[in-house]
């Protein structure tokens, strides 16, 4: 069974030097890119990430040091990525969580500012969890009754994710054959910020998602604490996450 998709989807899975969105770089990504009409294209690109990989994170993935030093950097690559994704939208394993903060940290970081808020993401992973409750291998198994070879390498993992997504579709009646739907339903949170530190309540207002403030409108933290503004600005909180506060402060401002 093909997946329902009125744009091309893509499924991307990021190989990196840790769990940390802020201070942690990609070093490998690669993308499945499915069309309307079954088509699919698959690209990988290892990353120099201008840091040293922690031999932990190698542990994990069995990329080094020496396998990325000749590669380009993300901010290389930012542009041609950001034309190849222009229109779609995006799948992946726990990427709502951690792969697309990520990547969007390191577009910013690149001085590309692509709106990726006007597309629809399904995480897998939530499906799978609010379906079943297990891992991305145990996923695998259970939907495809195979076991998944090379898994942690980011191809491997982008393909099977895909097999598996389409065949949540498949397996369970409830589950429409439409991006819309799954991205709402992949959403545990309706974040404003990717790494979900600001959401939007019942009523469609932007509250902050942690700390002492946590399910407070941000606009009237703002107004009541001007300086938690500048406290979360040079704190170590993603640069999507400034961009967004930034937005929502200086519409505040304009008011």
């Amino acid at each position: 069974m093909g997946l329902n998709i009125k744009n091309p989807l893509v499924v991307f899975d990021l190989e990196t030097t840790g769990i940390d969105v802020v201070k942690d770089r990609i070093v490998e990504i690669a993308v499945l890119k499915v069309f309307p009409n079954g088509n699919r294209e698959s690209k990988v690109r290892r990353i120099n990430p201008e840091m040293p990989i922690p031999p932990e994170a190698t542990a994990v993935h069995g990329i080094t040091d020496d396998d990325v030093k000749d590669a380009p950097t993300f901010k290389e690559i930012a542009k041609s990525l950001a034309n190849y994704i222009e229109g779609c939208d995006f799948a992946g394993f726990n990427s709502n969580k951690f792969d697309l903060p990520l990547l969007a940290e390191e577009f910013l970081r690149a001085g590309v500012d692509i709106d990726l808020k006007k597309r629809k993401f399904i995480d897998v992973q939530t499906i799978f969890h609010k379906m079943e409750k297990r891992t991305l291998a145990a996923a695998y198994k259970f939907y495809l009754d195979k076991d998944l070879v090379n898994a942690h390498s980011a191809e491997a993992d982008t393909l099977a994710t895909f097999e598996i997504l389409c065949a949540q579709v498949e397996r369970y009646p409830e589950l429409k054959n439409d991006v819309d739907f799954l991205s709402e339903f992949s959403s545990f949170n309706r974040n404003v910020d990717f790494a979900g530190r600001i959401i939007l309540d019942d009523k469609g207002v932007e509250v902050f998602n942690f700390g002492k403030h946590k399910g407070k409108a941000v606009v009237e933290v703002l107004k009541a604490e001007p300086s938690y503004y500048s406290w979360m600005m040079n704190g170590e909180f993603p640069l999507y996450t400034k961009k967004v506060l930034t937005n929502i402060y200086l519409k505040m401002k304009q008011k």
